[in-house]
This record gives C-alpha cells, structure tokens and sequence, in this order.
C-alpha cells in the first residue's frame, strides 16, 4: 500500500475519531446519554426508563388498548391470519402472544407511531392496523404502559425480552 494511500485512510480514521468525540462530549452535555427516567436517552434510544408507573400503564392499557388487544392482553381470535379487511387483528400482548420477542425500541416505535410508520421506518412495506398513540400518549405515557404488559409476562418471558432489548442496545451502539 502506498504511503499516499495511507495516509489518507488514517486522515479519514483520525476524523471520523473526532466526529465521535465531537458527539460524545456534545451528548454528555446535553444529557444525551444520561441514564434518569424521561432523559433524552429514553427517546432517542428507546429503551424502558428506570422508573415507570405500571398502575397508571394498567389503567391507560384499560382506556386506550384493551379494545383491541383484551382486557385480558389476549388479543383478537384469529390474530395470526388476516381478516376480510386484509389486516392482522390485534395479538396478545401475553405471553401467548410475539409482543415479548421484540425489543423496547420496537414495542416503543410501533406504539408511538403505528404499526406501518414503524416497520416503514425498518425499510418494510405493511400494512397494519395498529394506530399511532404518539399524538394522544405521552413517552411516558407509553412507556407505563409497556412496563404494565411486560410486568404480566411469567419472569422467564422477561428475560427473554430484556436480552433481546440488550442485543438491540448493542447493535445501536456500533
């Protein structure tokens, strides 16, 4: 490899390195990356926050999707077939159900922004039916709710779930 050659991979090295620091020092600053329930992290990285109210998640689950998804989080029959509109009905959010093979940035997404806008943003065309709660719920107001589901999953379904948010988080971090 030429010498020109390499210094311009180590040039293009070295800037990348403080663009990276750049946004670290930045993110540190602004809290980017403070750990606090309701901190910028929880939006931009999507993960449960610390602290969560899982009564209020009850109750909000209670109001705004137990009328499609159960009171029980059982979910609509038939869930894995579509219906005469072409749509999947509502699945369980119980441990019978896929919602746990997601991670929190996924449950997160498809909540806030419904379920089409979030697998657009994944780069897949869908269809579904699940609306976008990002307008009506606050973050917090989804994240409770979140935390109210995942708190009814048998201790083993949680761990499943909780790696699945960690593989996530590690790929994010690359």
């Amino acid at each position: 490899m030429g010498t020109d050659r390499m210094n311009r991979i180590l040039g293009i090295g070295i800037a990348g390195l403080a663009v990276a620091a750049a946004v670290a020092i930045v993110g540190v600053g602004t809290g980017l990356f403070s750990g606090s329930a309701g901190s910028d992290q929880d939006r931009v990285r999507r993960v449960m926050p610390e602290t969560v109210d899982i009564e209020q998640g009850a109750a909000l689950f209670a109001q705004s999707c137990s009328v499609c998804h159960g009171t029980e989080l059982q979910g609509q029959p038939n869930w894995r077939s579509p219906g005469a509109d072409g749509l999947l009905p509502a699945p369980p959010h119980d441990e019978s159900g896929h919602t746990w093979h997601h991670p929190d940035r996924v449950l997160f997404d498809y909540t806030q922004l419904g379920g089409s806008a979030a697998l657009a943003q994944q780069g897949l065309e869908f269809e579904s039916g699940m609306p976008a709660f990002g307008d009506v719920l606050s973050d917090a107001e989804i994240w409770n709710i979140l935390a109210f589901i995942q708190s009814t999953w048998p201790e083993r379904t949680r761990e499943i779930q909780a790696s699945r948010t960690e593989a996530d988080e590690a790929q994010g971090d690359l």
